[in-house]
Protein backbone atom coordinates (compact mmCIF):
# COMPACT_ATOMS: atom_id res chain seq x y z
CA UNK A 1 0.00 0.00 0.00
CA UNK A 2 1.21 3.41 -1.47
CA UNK A 3 1.90 6.21 1.94
CA UNK A 4 -1.31 8.02 0.35
CA UNK A 5 -3.27 4.82 0.62
CA UNK A 6 -2.18 4.66 4.11
CA UNK A 7 -2.94 8.19 5.00
CA UNK A 8 -6.54 8.08 3.84
CA UNK A 9 -7.24 4.57 5.49
CA UNK A 10 -5.57 5.87 8.39
CA UNK A 11 -7.68 8.70 8.54
CA UNK A 12 -10.75 6.45 7.38
CA UNK A 13 -10.41 4.33 10.62
CA UNK A 14 -9.67 7.64 13.06
CA UNK A 15 -12.63 9.41 11.83
CA UNK A 16 -14.93 6.65 11.90
CA UNK A 17 -14.02 5.50 15.55
CA UNK A 18 -14.93 9.03 16.98
CA UNK A 19 -18.05 9.83 14.88
CA UNK A 20 -19.60 5.93 13.98
CA UNK A 21 -19.95 7.81 10.75
CA UNK A 22 -19.14 6.32 7.50
CA UNK A 23 -16.47 8.82 6.15
CA UNK A 24 -16.58 10.58 2.71
CA UNK A 25 -13.75 11.85 0.47
CA UNK A 26 -15.05 15.80 1.35
CA UNK A 27 -14.28 14.94 4.83
CA UNK A 28 -11.19 13.86 4.46
CA UNK A 29 -9.64 16.85 2.15
CA UNK A 30 -11.05 18.84 4.78
CA UNK A 31 -9.84 17.23 8.32
CA UNK A 32 -7.11 15.77 6.93
CA UNK A 33 -5.31 18.52 4.84
CA UNK A 34 -3.85 15.52 2.37
CA UNK A 35 -3.18 18.05 -0.61
CA UNK A 36 -4.82 16.36 -2.79
CA UNK A 37 -8.92 16.93 -4.06
CA UNK A 38 -11.79 15.06 -3.00
CA UNK A 39 -12.09 13.89 -6.31
CA UNK A 40 -8.18 11.92 -6.02
CA UNK A 41 -9.41 10.76 -2.67
CA UNK A 42 -12.75 9.30 -4.10
CA UNK A 43 -10.16 7.33 -6.37
CA UNK A 44 -7.81 6.04 -3.81
CA UNK A 45 -11.10 4.83 -1.55
CA UNK A 46 -12.56 2.99 -4.53
CA UNK A 47 -9.36 1.04 -4.81
CA UNK A 48 -9.55 0.58 -1.00
CA UNK A 49 -13.03 -0.82 -0.94
CA UNK A 50 -11.77 -3.12 -4.30
CA UNK A 51 -8.20 -4.03 -1.78
CA UNK A 52 -11.21 -5.11 0.72
CA UNK A 53 -9.46 -2.43 3.11
CA UNK A 54 -12.69 -0.46 3.00
CA UNK A 55 -16.49 -1.24 2.58
CA UNK A 56 -19.39 0.92 1.96
CA UNK A 57 -22.23 0.26 3.87
CA UNK A 58 -25.88 1.01 2.32
CA UNK A 59 -25.74 3.90 -0.62
CA UNK A 60 -24.13 6.08 1.65
CA UNK A 61 -21.63 8.06 -0.09
CA UNK A 62 -19.18 7.68 2.94
CA UNK A 63 -16.94 4.49 3.72
CA UNK A 64 -15.99 2.42 6.94
CA UNK A 65 -13.10 0.40 7.33
CA UNK A 66 -13.16 -3.75 7.02
CA UNK A 67 -12.10 -5.81 9.83
CA UNK A 68 -8.81 -5.94 6.82
CA UNK A 69 -8.61 -2.50 7.23
CA UNK A 70 -8.94 -2.45 10.89
CA UNK A 71 -6.66 -5.34 10.72
CA UNK A 72 -3.86 -3.29 8.67
CA UNK A 73 -4.09 0.15 10.88
CA UNK A 74 -3.67 -1.81 14.20
CA UNK A 75 -0.43 -3.40 12.52
CA UNK A 76 1.07 -0.80 10.22
CA UNK A 77 -0.46 2.61 10.78
CA UNK A 78 -1.24 2.90 14.19
CA UNK A 79 0.56 5.50 16.22
CA UNK A 80 1.04 4.70 20.34
CA UNK A 81 -1.37 6.72 22.68
CA UNK A 82 0.17 8.06 26.10
CA UNK A 83 -1.70 8.04 29.49
CA UNK A 84 -2.19 11.76 30.34
CA UNK A 85 -0.79 12.50 33.84
CA UNK A 86 -4.00 12.56 35.69
CA UNK A 87 -4.92 8.83 34.33
CA UNK A 88 -1.25 7.53 35.76
CA UNK A 89 -2.20 9.61 39.25
CA UNK A 90 -5.85 7.97 39.21
CA UNK A 91 -4.43 4.17 38.65
CA UNK A 92 -1.31 4.52 41.06
CA UNK A 93 -3.55 6.29 44.10
CA UNK A 94 -6.11 3.61 43.66
CA UNK A 95 -3.65 0.76 43.87
CA UNK A 96 -2.26 2.67 46.87
CA UNK A 97 -5.52 2.92 48.69
CA UNK A 98 -6.45 -0.44 48.00
CA UNK A 99 -3.94 -3.01 48.37
CA UNK A 100 -5.58 -5.20 51.43
CA UNK A 101 -6.28 -8.46 49.06
CA UNK A 102 -5.79 -10.31 45.84
CA UNK A 103 -9.01 -10.48 44.88
CA UNK A 104 -9.91 -6.89 45.78
CA UNK A 105 -7.10 -5.35 43.47
CA UNK A 106 -8.06 -7.96 40.56
CA UNK A 107 -11.83 -6.38 40.78
CA UNK A 108 -10.29 -2.86 41.24
CA UNK A 109 -8.43 -3.14 38.12
CA UNK A 110 -11.85 -4.31 36.22
CA UNK A 111 -13.06 -1.16 37.08
CA UNK A 112 -10.19 0.86 36.29
CA UNK A 113 -9.86 -1.02 32.97
CA UNK A 114 -13.61 -0.32 31.76
CA UNK A 115 -13.47 3.27 33.18
CA UNK A 116 -10.36 4.37 30.97
CA UNK A 117 -11.61 2.57 28.10
CA UNK A 118 -15.69 3.10 28.22
CA UNK A 119 -15.62 -0.94 27.08
CA UNK A 120 -16.17 -3.86 29.16
CA UNK A 121 -13.57 -5.25 31.30
CA UNK A 122 -12.07 -8.97 31.76
CA UNK A 123 -9.80 -9.30 34.28
CA UNK A 124 -9.19 -13.21 35.23
CA UNK A 125 -7.35 -13.75 37.85
CA UNK A 126 -4.72 -16.61 38.39
CA UNK A 127 -5.59 -19.94 39.10
CA UNK A 128 -5.36 -21.62 42.57
CA UNK A 129 -3.19 -24.33 41.24
CA UNK A 130 -0.76 -22.56 39.53
CA UNK A 131 2.95 -22.34 40.84
CA UNK A 132 5.67 -24.65 41.97
CA UNK A 133 5.34 -27.32 44.48
CA UNK A 134 7.47 -25.57 47.12
CA UNK A 135 6.60 -27.77 50.22
CA UNK A 136 4.91 -31.27 50.67
CA UNK A 137 3.67 -32.71 54.79
CA UNK A 138 2.08 -35.40 55.91
CA UNK A 139 1.35 -34.79 59.84
CA UNK A 140 -0.11 -37.72 61.76
CA UNK A 141 -3.14 -36.25 63.75
CA UNK A 142 -4.20 -39.55 65.19
CA UNK A 143 -4.17 -43.02 64.57
CA UNK A 144 -5.37 -44.09 61.24
CA UNK A 145 -5.69 -40.33 60.08
CA UNK A 146 -3.02 -37.61 58.59
CA UNK A 147 -2.76 -34.49 57.46
CA UNK A 148 -1.72 -33.58 54.11
CA UNK A 149 -0.46 -30.29 53.48
CA UNK A 150 1.01 -28.97 49.82
CA UNK A 151 2.28 -25.22 49.76
CA UNK A 152 2.47 -24.19 45.92
CA UNK A 153 3.63 -21.36 44.79
CA UNK A 154 3.19 -18.23 44.90
CA UNK A 155 2.47 -19.14 48.52
CA UNK A 156 -1.07 -20.91 48.17
CA UNK A 157 -2.43 -23.93 50.26
CA UNK A 158 -3.61 -26.76 49.86
CA UNK A 159 -4.80 -29.29 52.54
CA UNK A 160 -6.64 -32.62 53.05
CA UNK A 161 -7.55 -35.13 56.27
CA UNK A 162 -6.33 -38.89 54.60
CA UNK A 163 -7.47 -42.32 56.28
CA UNK A 164 -4.09 -43.93 56.88
CA UNK A 165 -2.61 -47.36 57.84
CA UNK A 166 -2.87 -47.35 61.83
CA UNK A 167 0.26 -49.35 61.31
CA UNK A 168 1.84 -46.05 59.82
CA UNK A 169 3.38 -43.84 62.46
CA UNK A 170 5.28 -40.45 62.52
CA UNK A 171 8.93 -41.13 61.17
CA UNK A 172 7.12 -43.08 58.16
CA UNK A 173 5.20 -39.97 57.42
CA UNK A 174 8.20 -37.63 57.90
CA UNK A 175 9.78 -40.46 55.36
CA UNK A 176 7.45 -40.04 53.05
CA UNK A 177 7.59 -36.44 53.22
CA UNK A 178 11.14 -35.83 52.32
CA UNK A 179 11.13 -38.32 49.60
CA UNK A 180 8.42 -36.27 48.45
CA UNK A 181 10.04 -33.03 48.82
CA UNK A 182 13.38 -34.53 47.79
CA UNK A 183 12.00 -35.74 44.08
CA UNK A 184 9.56 -32.91 43.07
CA UNK A 185 10.26 -29.76 45.01
CA UNK A 186 10.42 -27.30 42.33
CA UNK A 187 7.92 -28.74 40.06
CA UNK A 188 5.12 -27.55 38.50
CA UNK A 189 2.23 -30.05 38.99
CA UNK A 190 1.47 -30.70 35.59
CA UNK A 191 5.29 -32.13 35.56
CA UNK A 192 4.73 -35.20 37.84
CA UNK A 193 5.52 -37.36 34.65
CA UNK A 194 5.23 -41.21 34.76
CA UNK A 195 8.95 -41.58 35.47
CA UNK A 196 8.82 -39.83 38.32
CA UNK A 197 5.73 -41.37 39.64
CA UNK A 198 7.38 -44.89 39.29
CA UNK A 199 10.79 -43.40 41.00
CA UNK A 200 8.40 -42.64 44.32
CA UNK A 201 6.82 -46.02 44.23
CA UNK A 202 10.53 -47.46 44.29
CA UNK A 203 11.72 -45.71 47.00
CA UNK A 204 8.19 -46.15 49.13
CA UNK A 205 7.06 -49.63 47.87
CA UNK A 206 5.56 -50.26 51.44
CA UNK A 207 3.38 -46.78 51.00
CA UNK A 208 1.92 -47.53 47.65
CA UNK A 209 -2.07 -46.23 48.36
CA UNK A 210 -0.41 -43.01 50.56
CA UNK A 211 2.15 -42.06 47.33
CA UNK A 212 -1.31 -42.52 45.52
CA UNK A 213 -3.36 -39.94 47.96
CA UNK A 214 -0.23 -37.60 48.15
CA UNK A 215 -0.67 -37.40 44.09
CA UNK A 216 -3.96 -37.46 43.37
CA UNK A 217 -3.83 -34.29 45.59
CA UNK A 218 -1.40 -32.49 43.61
CA UNK A 219 -3.19 -33.45 40.18
CA UNK A 220 -6.40 -32.11 41.55
CA UNK A 221 -4.87 -28.75 42.53
CA UNK A 222 -4.10 -28.38 38.62
CA UNK A 223 -7.17 -29.51 37.58
CA UNK A 224 -9.25 -27.27 39.79
CA UNK A 225 -7.68 -24.40 37.75
CA UNK A 226 -9.89 -21.86 40.25
CA UNK A 227 -9.74 -19.08 38.13
CA UNK A 228 -12.06 -16.13 38.56
CA UNK A 229 -13.29 -13.53 35.71
CA UNK A 230 -14.42 -10.18 36.93
CA UNK A 231 -16.50 -8.10 34.02
CA UNK A 232 -16.71 -4.63 34.49
CA UNK A 233 -18.37 -1.89 32.55
CA UNK A 234 -21.18 -4.35 31.31
CA UNK A 235 -23.64 -1.65 30.41
CA UNK A 236 -20.69 0.32 28.63
CA UNK A 237 -22.03 -1.54 25.72
CA UNK A 238 -25.42 0.34 26.04
CA UNK A 239 -23.37 3.24 24.97
CA UNK A 240 -21.91 1.81 21.57
CA UNK A 241 -24.03 2.50 18.57
CA UNK A 242 -23.02 -1.63 17.43
CA UNK A 243 -25.24 -2.44 20.42
CA UNK A 244 -28.40 -0.48 19.98
CA UNK A 245 -30.32 -3.82 19.34
CA UNK A 246 -31.60 -4.92 22.87
CA UNK A 247 -31.79 -8.03 22.20
CA UNK A 248 -28.18 -8.39 21.11
CA UNK A 249 -27.02 -6.54 24.12
CA UNK A 250 -28.84 -9.17 26.24
CA UNK A 251 -27.45 -11.98 24.39
CA UNK A 252 -23.75 -10.57 24.62
CA UNK A 253 -24.39 -10.07 28.20
CA UNK A 254 -25.76 -13.67 29.11
CA UNK A 255 -22.42 -15.00 27.64
CA UNK A 256 -20.22 -13.34 29.49
CA UNK A 257 -21.80 -14.31 32.49
CA UNK A 258 -20.59 -17.93 31.70
CA UNK A 259 -16.56 -18.45 32.63
CA UNK A 260 -16.21 -21.08 30.49
CA UNK A 261 -17.12 -19.28 27.67
CA UNK A 262 -15.05 -16.10 29.18
CA UNK A 263 -11.97 -18.34 29.45
CA UNK A 264 -12.56 -19.81 25.63
CA UNK A 265 -12.83 -15.87 24.80
CA UNK A 266 -9.48 -15.34 26.01
CA UNK A 267 -7.49 -18.40 25.61
CA UNK A 268 -6.61 -17.08 22.46
CA UNK A 269 -3.83 -14.60 24.12
CA UNK A 270 -0.22 -14.63 23.46
CA UNK A 271 1.92 -15.54 26.80
CA UNK A 272 3.10 -11.96 27.83
CA UNK A 273 2.08 -10.45 25.07
CA UNK A 274 -0.59 -7.85 24.22
CA UNK A 275 -2.70 -9.36 21.53
CA UNK A 276 -5.29 -7.75 19.29
CA UNK A 277 -8.35 -9.78 17.97
CA UNK A 278 -10.47 -8.31 15.51
CA UNK A 279 -14.01 -9.78 14.20
CA UNK A 280 -13.66 -13.22 13.06
CA UNK A 281 -9.92 -13.25 13.99
CA UNK A 282 -12.16 -14.56 17.57
CA UNK A 283 -13.18 -18.36 17.62
CA UNK A 284 -16.24 -17.51 19.64
CA UNK A 285 -18.57 -17.00 16.51
CA UNK A 286 -21.15 -14.90 19.07
CA UNK A 287 -18.75 -11.87 19.30
CA UNK A 288 -17.22 -11.72 15.69
CA UNK A 289 -18.71 -8.33 15.13
CA UNK A 290 -16.21 -7.05 18.06
CA UNK A 291 -12.45 -6.88 19.02
CA UNK A 292 -10.61 -7.95 21.61
CA UNK A 293 -7.56 -6.55 23.13
CA UNK A 294 -5.67 -8.87 26.02
CA UNK A 295 -2.40 -9.47 28.05
CA UNK A 296 -1.00 -11.67 30.56
CA UNK A 297 0.06 -10.17 33.68
CA UNK A 298 3.11 -11.30 35.71
CA UNK A 299 3.75 -12.39 39.20
CA UNK A 300 6.94 -13.94 40.26
CA UNK A 301 8.50 -13.73 36.70
CA UNK A 302 5.74 -15.96 35.41
CA UNK A 303 2.32 -15.42 33.45
CA UNK A 304 -0.56 -15.84 35.97
CA UNK A 305 -3.55 -13.93 34.93
CA UNK A 306 -5.48 -11.70 31.96
CA UNK A 307 -6.44 -8.15 31.06
CA UNK A 308 -9.17 -7.62 28.24
CA UNK A 309 -11.16 -5.38 26.61
CA UNK A 310 -14.35 -6.57 25.07
CA UNK A 311 -15.73 -3.56 22.32
CA UNK A 312 -16.94 -3.32 19.02
CA UNK A 313 -14.76 -3.10 15.87
CA UNK A 314 -15.01 0.79 15.92
CA UNK A 315 -12.64 0.25 18.54
CA UNK A 316 -10.08 3.09 20.09
CA UNK A 317 -7.39 0.87 19.40
CA UNK A 318 -4.69 3.21 20.46
CA UNK A 319 -6.28 4.46 23.28
CA UNK A 320 -7.10 0.38 24.79
CA UNK A 321 -3.62 -0.66 23.78
CA UNK A 322 -1.84 2.31 26.08
CA UNK A 323 -4.57 1.50 29.09
CA UNK A 324 -4.10 -2.27 29.03
CA UNK A 325 -0.13 -2.03 28.44
CA UNK A 326 0.21 0.77 31.96
CA UNK A 327 -2.70 -1.37 33.56
CA UNK A 328 -0.58 -4.40 33.05
CA UNK A 329 2.86 -3.27 34.35
CA UNK A 330 1.39 -2.01 37.67
CA UNK A 331 -0.90 -4.59 38.23
CA UNK A 332 2.30 -6.98 37.97
CA UNK A 333 4.00 -4.74 40.38
CA UNK A 334 1.08 -4.83 42.84
CA UNK A 335 0.88 -8.49 43.18
CA UNK A 336 4.28 -9.27 43.36
CA UNK A 337 4.53 -7.10 46.54
CA UNK A 338 1.29 -8.53 47.56
CA UNK A 339 2.86 -12.24 47.46
CA UNK A 340 5.93 -11.68 48.71
CA UNK A 341 4.32 -10.15 51.89
CA UNK A 342 2.44 -12.97 52.93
Amino acid sequence: MDERKQKILSAIVQDYIATAEPVGSRTIARKYQMGVSPATIRNEMADLEEQGYLEQPHTSAGRIPSQKGYRYYVDHLMQPAALSNEEKHMIRASYQAKVDGITQVIKLTGNILSQLTAYTSLVVSAPEGAGEIRYVQLVRLAPGKAMLLVVLEPGKVRHRTLAIPENIGDEDLKTISEVFNAKIKGCHTTDIKKTLMRELYAELIKHKSLVNMVLDLLQESEKKKEERIYLGGLVNMLSQPEFSNVERVKTLMSLLEQENFCYELLGGDCGGKLSVRIGEEIKQEDVRDCSIVSSRYVVDGQPSGSLAVLGPTRMDYAKVVAVIEYLTENLSTVLNKLYRSK
